[in-house]
């Protein structure tokens, strides 16, 4: 039976950095609060809530170029990908196929787990099984959320935002 090894790892986040006291001016809060309940001292956020360009497929092509260099790789190699979010940029099509085209792979499978917290290590086992099955021999693997847009920056949501940011992780899963 065939195995499956992690060749390349990548990851992505957007510039902008929202610090503790940045949240602290928009809602009841300070850093003390925040790092005390949740030892996070910043996050990145895209700057603007209604980016076109920085979409949740495009913050993992950027952490997929990082695990294809890595991985002395280009999209051509690819034979499969899986994308986890549960932030896409469309319903449909998915993430997984945004990304094909951004990377110029060749025409493969690609398909979205769309689950959160879990997505990527659910997107992993599915990507070792096709491996171990031996239908394919390079798998990207890509985990992104953008949580920015819709977090509640009140009072009201203090408990959740202090939390959340914006990022992608890739993975290149070879046989």
């Amino acid at each position: 039976m065939l195995k499956s090894y992690i060749k390349g790892v990548g990851h992505y986040v957007p510039e902008n950095i929202v610090t503790n006291d940045d949240l602290s001016k928009l809602m009841t809060t300070n850093d003390e609060w925040i790092t005390e309940r949740t030892g996070i001292k910043e996050r990145h956020h895209r700057k603007n809530r209604n980016d076109s360009e920085e979409t949740t497929a495009y913050l993992g092509f950027k952490a997929a170029e990082s695990a294809l260099k890595m991985a002395g790789m280009t999209g051509k190699d690819i034979d499969y990908i899986v994308f986890a979010t549960l932030s896409p940029d469309y319903y449909f099509p998915g993430c997984g196929v945004l990304l094909q085209e951004m990377l110029g792979c060749e025409t493969v499978g690609a398909l979205d787990v769309r689950n959160q917290c879990s997505g990527f290590v659910y997107a992993m086992s599915v990507a070792n099984a096709f491996i171990k099955a031996g239908q394919y021999k390079n798998i990207l693997v890509v985990g992104a959320e953008i949580h920015s847009f819709g977090l509640d920056f009140s009072d009201a949501g203090r408990g959740v935002s202090v939390i959340f940011g914006d990022g992608a992780g890739a993975i290149i899963l070879s046989a």
